[in-house]
């Protein structure tokens, strides 16, 4: 019997992950298809549903159902209560348990760029839903101590919680404006070794495809920039970056390495890495 792996997302068309997680699946020989099921928010608990039938293996959730996905399923480990949202659910018999793989993502795109997360200083720019999964992948790493800059620093304060909740060493973290004027953005720019961009800013086919939220007099030389955003290759954020001497990281290995994890929870096997990677770049080449 073919099984069914998910993508439940809305919209989902854009989105390379079928490409490189069926790239896996055909390598491995596991009998599955990786199918995008564009899912608007009124269909999220039918698509859940679904994801119970025998058939399914289990299921990625992408924006906006994250939440959603986490308060449907029937368990859920530390890290997704943690997070308070799921990006990867798994069928165990009817059962669905969820998790967050977005986590295990940052950490190993940073490890594959060699960038040392221990006892740094970090700048985080935005405070959506992706931020909450990159403060939990620093503080495993041991950052020492985060500035989160936000264009509405209420909604920044919300991180506290994955930032100093839990049995893990605390991260120590602030709030300030997203504003480039000299001020403690600028100086917590000016002391760290990591800057790491979670907005869509920057984002092809975005509403602001070629904004960047720093210039690139807020970056030193040596300095690690890591964007989220994994189209274009190369985003405004980066570019600002790279020109100011700073080591641009893009958002390429969080999407695969968060899948690669998907993956061996669906199947039990080791992701083959090499495949997805030249599957996803393959897949962006008609865009670039």
């Amino acid at each position: 019997m073919t099984r069914t792996i998910a993508l439940l997302g809305h919209p989902v068309a854009h989105s390379i992950s079928p490409a490189f997680q069926q790239a896996a699946l055909d390598a491995l020989g596991v009998d599955a298809r990786y199918e995008a099921w564009d899912t608007p928010p009124e269909d999220v608990p039918a698509a859940i549903e679904r994801l119970r039938d025998d058939a399914v293996l289990g299921a990625n959730v992408t924006v906006p159902h994250k939440l959603e996905a986490l308060r449907l399923a029937d368990s859920a480990d530390a890290v997704a209560r943690r997070i308070g949202a799921a990006n990867t659910l798994i069928r165990r018999d009817r059962s669905l348990h969820a998790t967050n793989t977005d986590v295990a993502g940052v950490q190993r795109a940073l490890a594959d760029a060699a960038v040392d997360l221990e006892g740094v200083e970090a700048v985080l720019i935005g405070a959506g839903g992706a931020a909450r999964a990159v403060v939990a992948a620093l503080r495993n790493g041991g950052v020492r101590s985060l500035t989160v800059a936000n264009r509405t620093p209420d909604r920044a304060e919300a991180l506290h919680e994955v930032a100093e909740e839990g049995e893990t060493p605390p991260l120590e973290l602030r709030v300030c404006p997203l504003d480039v004027a000299p001020g403690p953005l600028r100086a917590a720019l000016e002391r760290a070794a990591l800057v790491i961009h979670s907005t869509p800013l920057g984002m092809r086919h975005g509403p602001d495809e070629a904004a960047t939220p720093l210039p690139a007099d807020c970056f030193s030389p040596g300095q690690a920039a890591f964007d989220l955003v994994y189209t274009p290759e190369r985003t405004p954020f980066l570019l600002a970056a790279g020109a100011a001497g700073a080591r641009p990281i893009g958002g390429l290995g969080m999407l695969v390495h968060q899948g690669a994890e998907s993956f061996r929870l669906w199947t039990g096997l080791e992701p083959p890495l090499e495949v997805m990677f030249e599957a996803a770049r393959a897949a962006l080449e008609p865009a670039s």
